[in-house]
């Protein structure tokens, strides 16, 4: 009886050593190579992205370009000539970007241009952490475009499986408000327009997969921001 418990034991054992292994090669691995994969190519487009930055600059006369945009995917995917077809632009968005890599860009992004009104729209892939350095970013604004008008854009309502963030969402754009009014920036909510309030989620006809825009999501951005620019640059 002792030597039958004693072989129920050890194949039990054997039957999870296995079985931890299967998961090791089947799903750990996997899984850790395709998040190493996408973090490499996330920053190989950081990189490439911030280099034609640097070449666009060479082009460009600081001081001449009306509005920078800048931001992570939401700024990158928002199409200005289509919506501000009017206004000299420019699109300093990084799909996947955080408030960390947009602070190590800023110089190129922003200061070699000059521009009369910077819009920025930053943390929605950092949220737990966007303040760590939220606030740094904000002095270097002021210290290095001092004629520069600053417009500080929440971050917008989600859905699906970004919805359950949603709450610190919400919580991020009251700290946003406040940093805004401490340093004389515009502050424009785009969290509430976006917003379904029966189901506390973004509309569905707003967004594409819970976190970024559709034509119609951009619509309704625009319609928020576009008359904030027209005060600032008095048109």
């Amino acid at each position: 009886m002792k030597n039958k418990l004693i072989i129920s034991t050890i194949l039990v054992l054997i039957l999870l050593i296995l079985s931890s292994f299967v998961y090791i090669f089947t799903v750990y691995l996997p899984q850790k190579q395709a998040e190493q994969e996408f973090a490499a190519a996330m920053e190989n487009y950081y990189n490439a992205k911030v280099e034609s930055f640097t070449e666009e600059n060479k082009s460009i006369i600081p001081g001449e370009t009306e509005v920078v945009f800048i931001g992570d995917s939401l700024t990158d995917g928002y199409d200005l000539s289509v919506y501000y077809p009017d206004l000299i632009t420019l699109n300093r968005g990084i799909g996947g970007d955080t408030t960390i890599g947009l602070e190590k860009r800023l110089q190129v992004s922003l200061y070699e241009v000059q521009p009369k009104v910077v819009v920025m729209l930053i943390g929605a892939n950092n949220l737990g952490t966007m303040f760590d350095n939220y606030e740094n970013i904000l002095i270097s604004l002021k210290k290095n475009l001092p004629y520069s008008k600053i417009i500080l854009i929440s971050l917008t309502s989600m859905g699906d499986n970004w919805g359950r963030n949603n709450h610190l969402a919400a919580y991020n754009n009251v700290k946003i408000r406040a940093l805004a009014e401490k340093y004389g920036y515009e502050f424009v909510d785009v969290y509430t327009p976006l917003l379904n309030f029966e189901t506390d989620e973004i509309y569905a006809e707003y967004t594409t997969d819970g976190g970024h825009l559709t034509h119609e999501g951009y619509v309704i951005l625009t319609g928020e921001i576009r008359p904030v620019i027209d005060r600032l640059l008095e048109k």
